[in-house]
């Protein structure tokens, strides 16, 4: 199939782009130093491709994700990096015969919920400074002796400094990074184990102390991270058709609902997005932009801010080079 014979919007991925971002990683963070993320982009073809590429250990962010990995064959070492106290999903995870699945807790609750279902494994989540999960770290020896006497396996502790991510400037993102990760050592001093797990594509390669890093959307990219000057290629984008043309404006079949839209505006290269509507994007190209000539019919890449509610948005996504559709992949692992 030709590139212009898709049905829009629909998801593109350029292979190349792909290929190069898997390779990056797996040059700075080979094997184990990695553990993807596949909420990034939910789809069990591409982690085996992360597989392929040295990586054999997952994070993910549901227990459908779990459990749908194990059933892919990539359940070697799964780790839940939410926490849960829903009994029948913890207990579906428990039951996989064929996966090791290690389960974030932070909390008598997760760590009581965990051990009556079964589960056989935990971290210590800790809260590093971003307000969501976690415990504080001077609480993380006492949750871990607590794991143990339930009969749980404790293997390290985890933290995500996620509000760091965002942060523009190399030197400050580095320095706010170590005041985590020493949050993060401590409270490892206090519950030992051998896993330290941290970090995300932000952040991939300004660790000292974590000896496995959560990076996701570093395989398929967006204009988020985009802005960090990481060597990593936009290689996903949304394909659409121009369905209206106005003297200053166009509009385009995306919208709302084939956009993350928590990070802001898609963008569209050599044009500025005006808004977005539940259909629609409206753009204005530039003064110099060959997509003044665009007339309906036509189609034009949208490149989305944020990968993850992006790829959940869509049931599949096609693999391209250059005009050539060369492959279609489920995205298998949507929903909870």
């Amino acid at each position: 199939m030709r590139l212009s014979e898709l049905p829009t919007p629909a998801l593109i991925v350029e292979a190349s782009d792909l290929q190069h971002n898997l390779a990056a990683m797996a040059a700075t963070l080979p094997g184990s130093r990695c553990r993807p993320h596949v909420k990034a982009h939910k789809c069990t073809t591409l982690a085996a491709e992360q597989l392929a590429s040295g990586h054999r250990s997952f994070t993910c962010a549901t227990p459908l994700e779990v459990i749908g990995m194990a059933k892919a064959g990539l359940g070697e070492d799964l780790l839940l990096a939410n926490e849960t106290v829903d009994a029948q999903r913890l207990g579906a995870m428990a039951a996989l015969s064929d996966a090791r699945v290690t389960v974030a807790v932070d909390s008598d609750a997760t760590i009581d919920a965990a051990a009556a279902a079964g589960i056989r494994e935990v971290l210590i989540d800790v809260n590093v400074g971003l307000p969501r999960c976690g415990c504080d770290p001077d609480d993380a020896g006492r949750l871990a002796d607590r794991a143990r006497a339930k009969g749980l396996g404790v293997r390290g502790v985890m933290g995500y400094e996620g509000h760091v991510m965002p942060v523009v400037d190399r030197a400050d993102r580095t320095k706010q990074v170590e005041e985590c990760m020493a949050k993060l050592q401590a409270a490892h001093d206090l519950v030992g184990g051998e896993v330290t797990s941290a970090g995300g594509t932000g952040t991939y390669d300004l660790h000292r102390w974590a000896n496995e890093i959560q990076a996701g959307s570093y395989a398929l990219m967006d204009t988020y991270y985009g802005r960090l000057g990481l060597p990593f290629r936009q290689a996903l984008s949304v394909w659409t058709t121009v369905i209206s043309v106005s003297p200053k404006w166009m509009v385009c079949d995306a919208g709302l609902k084939s956009l993350g839209m928590d990070h802001g505006d898609p963008s569209i290269d050599g044009a500025k997005v005006w808004f977005c509507s539940d259909e629609h994007v409206t753009f204005a190209p530039e003064a110099s932009s060959s997509l003044r000539s665009l007339r309906v019919g036509d189609h034009v890449k949208v490149l989305p801010a944020h990968v993850d509610p992006t790829m959940a948005l869509h049931e599949r996504v096609h693999i391209v080079n250059g005009d050539d559709v060369i492959d279609t992949w489920a995205i298998d692992l949507r929903g909870w």
